[in-house]
């Protein structure tokens, strides 16, 4: 039916009033409905070109980033008994403050004179070594001596044998002469006689003189020979004594440590977390742990675990966003700028090895250009975190989440550009 005449039914009768023209009316919330759903359906798609920067998620916890500033376990060096503690948990220490006292456990140890008692020993040992060293040189002296005496002696010897000598020449000469004076008959059988008596006894001076150069000399050095055993003996003593006084001072400086080891100490600055060892008269073990100290730490940085198919894409430098267990945060990975309650990081640190079966470890030091982080923060909070990469569109995001494919990577890292050039130049 055409609307051609200017008279409106519309005008004359109100569509309201009957029942069969309200039903065939197109219902005004149906319209709201299209409406809404169009102007959702246009925002999505318009979501879906809009950019997207990937990220590689993880989850850590807070610690620090210089290793003594962690949390460290004191242990006793010695076994002991404990005798007193100064300390409570949640006390902050000072380095060098007393943690707790022992006392002696070992029935070697119990004298309470002991270093006095090993001074005086080795005092003594240090005298004994005086006066052997004082025996040596006196045997010393008394080598060259000897030695001095036997080459004077066996001069005076050497001179007398030779003057023997010279005479039984002489009379051998004169001997030799008047034999065969006396075999021509021109001498009395008498003087011929006395000239072999005087032959003989400068033969046996002779023969005297060189046994005597003999005995002279077998009998100083049968001296010398025994001073020089003398010298050994005592030498072989001196170095026994020294090992002895080596020994005591080893042991007297052990004893001077183990005194001082009786008050543990804080080895740092501190809080006093936790006590392993409870009680007065509760014994001891070496390196069995009394308690944890929690440093004052300044240098905070985060722990982040990450699955090993992501690490090959992150690269130190990357900017990371932090939610920090306990701090009320609304994150959008994707559009860190509109994330609200999250704190900026940098990576510093990524492990060569995996950390945990298929997660490797990355360490985050805050971003110096972001907020600081929280000053309530303490080490062994929980954190997730947010490694950000290059921007895609929303639609890519999605396919790849579905399709489980990791992130895009669209150059390649930078650490490992520089590890292939310094290797390209050790070639």
């Amino acid at each position: 039916m055409l609307n051609l005449s200017k008279n409106r039914i519309e005008r004359a009768i109100h569509q309201d009033r009957l029942y069969s023209l309200r039903a065939l009316k197109t219902p005004n919330t149906g319209k709201t409905l299209a409406a809404i759903l169009a102007t959702i359906g246009f925002i999505g798609t318009v979501i879906l070109f809009l950019p997207w920067q990937q990220n590689v998620r993880g989850t850590g916890k807070v610690t620090a980033f210089n290793p003594a500033n962690r949390p460290q376990t004191i242990e006793s060096v010695i076994a002991g008994q404990i005798q007193i503690w100064h300390v409570r948990e949640g006390d902050f220490v000072l380095k060098g403050d007393t943690i707790i006292t022992i006392r002696e456990v070992k029935e070697k140890y119990f004298d309470p004179q002991l270093l006095l008692r090993l001074k005086e020993q080795l005092s003594a040992k240090v005298s004994s070594l005086d006066s052997k060293e004082s025996k040596a040189k006196a045997l010393q002296r008394q080598i060259q001596a000897l030695r001095a005496t036997l080459a004077n002696k066996l001069d005076q010897s050497k001179a007398k044998l030779d003057a023997e000598k010279v005479r039984f020449q002489n009379a051998e000469n004169q001997y030799q002469r008047n034999k065969k004076l006396f075999e021509a008959g021109n001498i009395a059988l008498t003087k011929f006689q006395d000239i072999e008596y005087k032959y003989q006894g400068a033969q046996a001076d002779y023969l005297n003189a060189q046994i005597e150069l003999d005995r002279v000399e077998a009998e100083y050095m049968d001296k010398i020979s025994k001073a020089e055993s003398d010298l050994s003996s005592t030498q072989a003593d001196l170095f026994d004594t020294e090992g002895e006084i080596s020994k005591l001072r080893n042991e007297y400086a052990n004893m001077q440590i183990r005194n001082e080891r009786y008050q543990i100490l804080a080895p740092q600055s501190g809080f006093i977390v936790k006590t392993m060892q409870a009680g007065i008269g509760e014994t001891v073990k070496e390196g069995d742990p009394i308690c944890t100290i929690m440093p004052d730490v300044s240098d905070l940085a985060v722990e982040l675990y990450v699955k090993a198919m992501d690490v090959p894409l992150v690269e130190k430098g990357r900017n990371v966003r932090i939610q920090f267990d306990g701090w009320p945060a609304l994150q959008f990975s994707g559009w860190p700028s509109v994330s609200v309650g999250t704190f900026g990081g940098t990576v510093k640190v990524i492990d060569y090895v995996s950390s945990k079966p298929g997660e490797f470890r990355l360490i985050v030091l805050p971003d110096d250009k972001d907020e600081q982080w929280p000053k309530q923060l303490r080490v062994g909070s929980g954190i997730k975190a947010w490694v950000m990469l290059e921007d895609v569109p929303v639609w890519y995001e999605l396919w790849r989440q579905l399709n489980g494919f990791p992130p895009s990577l669209y150059e390649e890292p930078l650490d490992d550009v520089i590890e292939k050039k310094e290797a390209a130049v050790k070639k």
